[in-house]
Formats: C-alpha cells, structure tokens, sequence
C-alpha cells in the first residue's frame, strides 16, 4: 500500500479538480451504466452476473468477457431473484454520493450482491468481511502490499522500536505546543498533516524542512522504503482517530490519561470503523469461491476494506466506535513487525498524549462535527477544535 494505493482506479473520480458536478448538464455520471444482477449462469450456477442496464455499452474485465457472468439484462422483471429491498441493480462504490456516504452503498452491496462486477471500477467488487480478510491474505489472490503481511515483515528485520516511538514522541509535543495557544486550530492542516512527516524525516534523518518539500513525491519512499512511506495513509489515519475521539465526550475522558494498551485497542477500532484506505485491489491467480459466487482466473478484485469493516456479521454495532469491543479486528494493516505499522501506531499513541498535556480542555470548536470525505481513499479533511476549552 503506497500514498498511492490503487493507482488505475477511478481515473474519472467526480472530485478531482475540474471534474463537473453532479447534476451538472456535462456530468458523466449521468452517462455511466449501472450494474444489475442476472440469473444464475446455467453452465455455473453459483455466480450471479452483473451488467449494465439495457442499451448502455458494456465495459468487461481486462482478461475479456467472462460467458455467463457479465450480461445486459432488458427486463428488470428477468434478472433473477430479487433481493429484500427490491433492486434489481447493484449500486456501485463510485456511484454519485459515496464520497460523502458511502455506508448505504456498501450495507446494499453486503445483503443483495456480495459479489458483481462494476464496469467503473472495471473489477470484481467484494464487499463481506469474510471474502475480504480472505483476500487479503488468500494466495490465490496477488498483486497488493498491504505493511505487516508477511512479506512485508520479512524486509524489515531490524527496527529501533525505541528509537521510533522517541521520534514520533518528540515530534508530536512539538507540533502539539505550537498550536496550544490558538483561540481556533485545524488539526488536520495543523497537526495531523505534518506528525507522519517530522517523524519520518527525524527518523531517517533528513532535515526536517527538507522532507516536507518531498513529502508529496516519491522522495520520501525512496529515502523511508516503501513502507514507511506512506506519509499521506498515516495522515488520513490519524485524523479519523482523532475524530473518532473527540466527536464523544466520554471517549476523551476514557482516553485522556489511558494506558498504552487502551490507546492501541482505541487505534485499532477506528481502523476498523474508518479506514484510511476504502478500496484494495486484488488480481486473481485461480478461481475462488466466495459468497456468491465465483470470481474468474485472472480477474481483478476490488476489496471494500470500509464495507467490511462494517460488516454487522462480523462486529456487533458495526457503526459505534467501541474501544471496549471484545470483537476488535482491522484489515488495514497486517500483524507484522513492519515500520509503517509501528510508526502509525506509534504516532497515534503520542499524538493523543502530546494533545491533552498541552491542552488539557481540548474540544471540538462549538457546532463543528468532523465529516469524512473521500472514494478510495478517505478522512475528515478538517478537525476545528478549540485548544482553550
């Protein structure tokens, strides 16, 4: 996983800049065939095809079209079993909306198609925790770096975990005093967007004012390792934690002064509830059989790590940021010993630490709520607090 961890998809994103609005006359999203599901394959029964509505042009995978899998289906009324909402067209993880919501579409895609082909994403979509955390793991599966998988943890064989938590410690208390005399502050631009950075540029170290002129490019891969890296993840993941945190009064009280153990249950349940990175995308070496149907050799798969994260057969109360939960569990790391899992924990432990000691009133500006954006990749893009109290 890099700060670029799916290039290739979603070319055409809505938010990029320049793109039109939605609704516009100009909107391609108006253009864009929807996916609907068919009737079971008769030469394979248990894969449910999907495809565009009738009369749009049908977009197949990269390895060509898969007989009985993709089709266009004219008649809603003939395109199978109807699920219990009634659709006959699967939503897709692009659709207009998702970036600002995209847990509708992802409950849809968990209960009435676990597995169809979305020509947006131009891949399979899986979407239930348990096809997803197979995946990711499944050697059936290749294509993907995802820090603290076993490959991954085998190029990391020596790391200063000391030295590392004393960078990141530094780090965060001097970003932390910087902003603690502020009537307003945005933790995002002021904090979470420059922790990830310092830590690695004094962890590798480069000056300080250097690596922030590199951090956008590859430079700071090249000088971190692939892993470490990843500057623009660790941001994403820190601001939802530490909106996770702040939204609730009783989680900055349970937290303020909590042991490192309970940080890291904390860290580890908003992976789950927000990960940074929605979308992983995987090629299949062989056929595999997950819920649903199968997905073809060759074939690319989109992973929904947010939707499975969700997953209520999986995590009761999926949407309730619980650090107490005894049913805890993320996708967006492995359990390895890799830097870019040590430093995001690391940083997400000092960072709560360094912004209670230097603002012990710490809170939410008043009548601000955090609000996460974003399509494969996703975070609030601020976090008003007032320092003071």
């Amino acid at each position: 996983m890099s700060d670029e961890p799916n290039r290739g998809i979603g070319k055409d994103l809505p938010e990029r800049a320049g793109a039109p609005r939605a609704g516009a006359p100009d909107d391609p999203w108006t253009r864009i065939p929807s996916m609907a599901p068919a009737a079971p394959s008769a030469a394979r029964p248990d894969v449910p095809p999907a495809g565009p509505r009738a009369g749009a042009p049908l977009r197949t995978p990269a390895s060509g079209t898969v007989p009985g899998r993709v089709r266009t289906v004219a008649d809603p009324a003939a395109a199978g079993p109807v699920g219990p909402t009634g659709r006959t067209v699967a939503p897709s993880p692009l659709d207009p909306g998702a970036s600002r919501d995209p847990h509708p579409v992802h409950r849809v895609l968990r209960e009435e198609f676990p597995l169809t082909y979305d020509p947006l994403l131009r891949a399979w979509v899986l979407s239930r925790y348990a096809d997803v955390a197979a995946a990711l793991t499944d050697s059936r599966f290749t294509h993907g770096h995802r820090p603290g998988d076993p490959p991954c943890d085998e190029a990391h064989v020596d790391i200063g975990v000391a030295a590392l938590g004393a960078v990141a410690e530094r780090t965060a208390y001097v970003l932390a005093r910087r902003i603690a005399e502020r009537q307003q502050a945005d933790l995002v631009a002021d904090f979470c967007h420059w922790l990830p950075a310092g830590t690695v540029a004094a962890a590798v170290g480069v000056p300080y004012r250097d690596m922030m002129r590199l951090v956008r490019g590859r430079a700071a891969g090249a000088l971190a390792g692939e892993c470490g890296g990843q500057i623009a993840v660790r941001e994403k993941a820190l601001a939802s934690f530490l909106a996770n945190v702040l939204t609730d009064p009783d989680q900055v009280a349970a937290l303020r002064d909590a042991p490192a153990g309970l940080v890291a249950r904390a860290w580890t349940e908003s992976l789950r509830r927000d990960p940074p990175v929605q979308i992983a995308v995987r090629r299949t070496r062989a056929e595999v059989k997950v819920s649903g149907g199968t997905v073809p050799a060759g074939a690319s798969v989109a992973l929904l790590i947010g939707s499975a994260g969700r997953d209520p057969e999986r995590f009761r109360e999926p949407d309730r940021f619980d650090p107490f939960r005894d049913d805890a569990d993320q996708l967006t790391y492995g359990s390895g010993r890799c830097p870019a899992v040590l430093l995001a924990g690391l940083e997400a432990e000092f960072a709560l630490r360094a912004l209670f000691a230097a603002m012990p009133r710490l809170r939410l500006a008043d009548g601000f709520l955090p609000v996460s954006t974003g399509l494969i990749t996703r975070a609030p893009r601020s976090l008003i607090v007032r320092p003071g109290g």
